[in-house]
Formats: C-alpha cells, structure tokens, sequence
C-alpha cells in the first residue's frame, strides 16, 4: 500500500511539473486576455454601445487578438528550437570533417576552466569518444545553447486557451444580459469579476516572476484599471465628438 501511495504521488508530482512548465504562458495569455478584452468593453461602455455590440466587439477581439498571440508564442519558440537543430548539425559536421580542430576546441574549454596534465588528457578523451557526447559539449560550452525542452504547440495552446478562458470574463455579464437579462449593472459586475481575475493572475505570475504576491497582484490589478479606465475616456470622447 505504501509503494502504491508513493507511486500515486510521484505521478502527480510528475503532472504538476509538467503543467509548471507552462505556468508562464497561461499567465501571460491570461493577463493579456483580461486587460485587452476587458478594454475593449470598457471604450464601449464609453461610447454608450448595448450589450449586443459590445459583445460582437468583445469575441472580435478575443477570438482575433488570442490566436494572434499564440501563433506568435508558438513561432518564436518554434524558431529557437530550429535555431538550436541548424547549429547542432553544423557542429555534427564539423566534428565529422574537421575532428582535430574540434578536439583542440575541446581542450581549450576545458584548460580554460583549470584542468590541466593527465586529467586533462582524460576529460578529453572521455569527451570525444562519443559523437553525441562530443556534440552535445560544444553545444552548451562553445555556444552557450541548450536544448529547448518544451512543445512549441503546447506553448501556442496554452497561450491561447488562457486568453480565451481569461479573457472571456469581462464579456460573460453581457453575454447573460443579452441572453437572459443582467439584474444588475452590466458594468460595475463585469469590473468586480475582471478585478478578481486580474488578482488570480497576479497572484499566478508572482510564481512565474518570483516576486512579492501582493505586489504581483497590486501591479496586475493597477496596469489593468489604467489600461480600462484609457479606453472608456477615449470611447466617451469619441461618442461625443462625433454624434
């Protein structure tokens, strides 16, 4: 019973690494999805638009915004793990073609960080016996790159669910207002729950950023009513100016 409770355990510490591993860009997406969306509602409550508009301009630009956002989160670590294939088989070359100069290379790391004699000679030799090995060093020693670890499609997807999910927040009022009726201020509700997920998020990145929680939410909460308040002056100047 023991070893099965530690198996449990040791597989769910497993899952809760694997979901960490993406932790970054579900808050990213996130508070990218709640401060733009909710924006875009509040310019609307600005200009005095209903429900059904300001829903139309809502899911425009979740749905536009959020897939923009992801395809350039996949793209960009889609290109550092290209990157990081073109300089390994050029380095799979070069040790195939020019073995010497890549031992010697070798060599020079490693006298550069104190070795020296017969352990030298050693590390060497260890190194160099295998290709892969060998490859693998000058990789991380020469070039400084490591091996990205992470699913670029999985970054993408989580980028992208997390500003669909969060995002979602500020227009789930007038959504139920269009459909049902809202008994309350559509506004004032939207703001309230927005406010929260600004806090949930925040609360989120400071384990991304590792940082104070509360400054993490203050931060997050503040950037978002600055970013809000912008877009309802700007749609109430314009519906001014121009009815």
């Amino acid at each position: 019973m023991q070893n099965q409770s530690e198996s449990t355990l040791h597989r769910q510490n497993l899952r809760f690494a694997g979901a960490q591993e993406y932790l970054g860009e579900f808050v990213y997406g996130g508070i990218d999805g709640s401060v733009t969306t909710f924006a875009v509602v509040a310019g609307a409550v600005g200009a005095g638009l209903d429900s059904s508009v300001i829903i139309i301009l809502g899911f425009a630009n979740l749905l536009a915004d959020g897939f923009s956002m992801s395809v350039g989160a996949y793209l960009a670590h889609k290109t550092e793990q290209d990157n990081y294939e073109k300089h390994k088989k050029i380095e799979y070359r070069e040790v195939e073609e020019i073995p010497d100069t890549e031992r010697q290379e070798i060599r020079d790391i490693f006298a550069a960080k104190g070795f020296e004699g017969e352990l030298l000679d050693k590390v060497v030799e260890v190194i160099t016996a295998d290709k892969h090995r060998w490859v693998d060093v000058m990789m991380k020693e020469e070039l400084g790159m490591s091996e990205p670890d992470r699913s670029p499609f999985m970054i993408g997807w989580v980028t992208f669910t997390s500003f669909l999910a969060v995002g979602l927040i500020p227009l789930s009022v007038y959504l139920w207002d269009y459909l049902l009726g809202f008994p309350g201020d559509t506004f004032i509700w939207a703001s309230l729950l927005t406010t929260i997920a600004f806090g949930i998020i925040g609360a989120l990145k400071s384990y991304v950023t590792e940082t104070s929680r509360w400054k993490s939410v203050l931060e997050t909460i503040v950037l978002g009513v600055i970013a809000a308040s912008l877009s309802y002056v700007v749609g109430a100047l314009l519906e001014h100016w121009l009815r």
